[in-house]
Formats: structure tokens, C-alpha cells, sequence
């Protein structure tokens, strides 16, 4: 098995780092402060500025059409363009009141696929995976725990998806045209810590963030086998996307809340021996 070792690329401590995008459109890095309302951005300049939505951010996905992106909140889906965020979807039909949104992702298609978690201690992990496309809202998978880490295979006859309770990430058949995910079946599991976010190689390979173990897993997009594993100096390792002139590079977050490790919360990078896809961007 392959070992890597990541470093440092922000060494300013984040309660709860995620959604972590790299938009090459840009040169631009983008993640999120879930707890802490917060859309963070960084040029290619190493230039930082951040935007307070004023309720937890789940995810962040850049907009087809423009510099902006489509927030994943607690009360609804928000345009963040030019400074300023409005509403654009509400969701207080949609979720409990004690829900949040998790991790998002744009498919292949320009629709986006979202997770229900709740938002405190008190209740149990509960919520759906959802997609919202062509101003309706579907339920495409029920009763997950708490919904994490997406992908789309490169000819998009398959999805993946991490439930982190469940320790598992799934592989799904996927039709394209519908969006519509069939045939359930655990692709992996992860021991000493769960899975959270994730990315995918060129060569469909799941690299995944392991919170609670210190490290990036990467596994086989189609057997499940262990392949490489990425050290990570942060207890709470939350996602990760590929990044850089040719994608080769990991862009890695995670979290500090709760924690008083030198680097929980930090933001790292990792060289590695394969090369990434460019994100999909939501159209709107």
C-alpha cells in the first residue's frame, strides 16, 4: 500500500472545515466553517476572504454561470454572488426544524444532490439524501444517518456516496439522464475512524476522508480494495478534492471544534500519484 504524508496549506484552525472546491476557472480555492456560518475563499494570490451567512453552511458549490456559488443551509439553498447571499430555495418544508444541510455536490447534469444531518447533540443522526433540479426537490435516498461525501463515476453509470454511522461508502447504479440511483450495495468500510467526504480520481478511484483517524483513504472505485492512505496531522479529517494545474494535488480540511491539536482545524495538501476530475458546477 502506498503512504503519503500531508502538509500544511492554512494554518489557521477551522471549527468544522468542509466543502472543500478548487475551481481551476479561478485558480480559486473555496471551503466552508459549518459551524461557524462561514463561505471562506483564496485566490491564487494566497489572498483570503470569507462570508458570514448567519446559520451553519454545509456546503458550498460553485455556479456554472458565474464567480458565485450555491449555499447548502439550514433554512434553505442560497445564491452567494457579488458579496451578498439571497435565498433561493426554502427548506423549512423540507427538513425538521432541528436539521442542517451536510455535504453538497453538482452531478454531471448541473443538478445538486444534498444531505439532511441534524444540527445539535440532542437528537439521534437522522435526515435524507436529496437533489434539487428543474425547481423541484427529491428524495433519492431515505433514512440515511448523516449524509456525506458524493461522486459520479466517469462514464456516470455509477454514484457513490458516504453515510458516516453506516462506516461504509456505497456504490450505486446511476442513470444519467434521470439522476435516478438503483442497486445499493457497500463498496467499502472503514475501521478506526468513519467516512466522511470524498473525491474521485480519473481512474474512478474513491479517496476518503477518515474523521476520527488522522488520514485520506483511497480504495478501488470498483472492487473496494485499499490502495493508498494519505497521514494527516488532524485528528478530525473531514474532505477532500483534487487541486492544482494538473490536479494531481489533494486538497484536504478538517476540524478543530472540541479539539487542541497544533493543526486540528487546519487546511493541507498532499501530492499524490494520480490525477483528478474538475468539479461539475450547479446550473441554475
Amino acid at each position: 500500500m502506498v503512504k503519503y504524508e500531508a502538509e500544511i496549506f492554512d494554518n489557521n484552525s477551522y471549527s468544522l472545515g468542509e466543502s472543500p472546491y478548487y475551481d481551476s476557472r479561478f485558480e480559486r480555492f473555496s471551503w466552508v466553517d459549518i459551524i461557524n456560518g462561514r463561505l471562506w475563499m483564496r485566490d491564487k494570490d494566497g489572498n483570503k476572504r470569507s462570508f458570514d451567512l448567519g446559520q451553519p453552511i454545509g456546503a458550498a458549490v460553485p455556479l456554472k454561470r458565474s464567480y458565485g456559488f450555491l449555499l447548502a443551509a439550514m433554512d434553505g439553498l442560497y445564491i452567494y454572488e457579488d458579496g451578498k447571499a439571497e435565498k433561493y430555495l426554502d427548506l423549512t418544508g423540507t427538513y425538521k426544524p432541528y436539521w442542517r444541510s451536510n455535504d453538497a455536490k453538482a452531478d454531471p447534469s448541473g443538478r445538486l444532490w444534498f444531505g439532511a444531518s441534524v444540527a445539535d447533540d440532542d437528537h439521534a443522526p437522522e435526515g435524507n439524501l436529496y437533489c434539487y433540479s428543474a425547481e423541484n426537490v427529491k428524495i433519492m435516498q431515505a433514512d440515511t444517518r448523516i449524509s456525506n461525501g458524493m461522486a459520479w463515476s466517469r462514464d456516470r453509470k455509477h454514484f457513490y456516496f458516504s453515510d458516516s454511522p453506516e462506516y461504509a461508502v456505497f456504490i450505486y447504479d446511476h442513470d444519467p439522464e434521470t439522476g435516478i440511483i438503483t442497486n445499493r450495495r457497500v463498496l467499502f468500510t472503514v475501521e478506526n475512524g468513519v467516512p466522511d467526504g470524498l473525491a474521485i480520481d480519473s481512474d474512478d478511484n474513491i479517496w476518503v476522508a477518515v474523521w476520527g483517524g488522522n488520514r485520506i483513504e483511497k480504495h478501488d472505485g470498483r472492487t473496494g480494495e485499499l490502495l493508498a492512505e494519505i497521514t494527516v496531522p488532524a485528528k478530525q479529517t473531514s474532505s477532500c478534492c483534487f487541486c492544482g494545474e494538473d490536479m494531481k494535488t489533494l486538497f484536504i480540511t478538517s476540524a478543530g471544534v472540541g479539539l487542541d491539536g497544533k493543526y486540528d482545524g487546519c487546511l493541507f495538501t498532499c501530492r499524490v500519484d494520480a490525477q483528478g476530475v474538475a468539479p461539475d458546477y450547479m446550473v441554475l
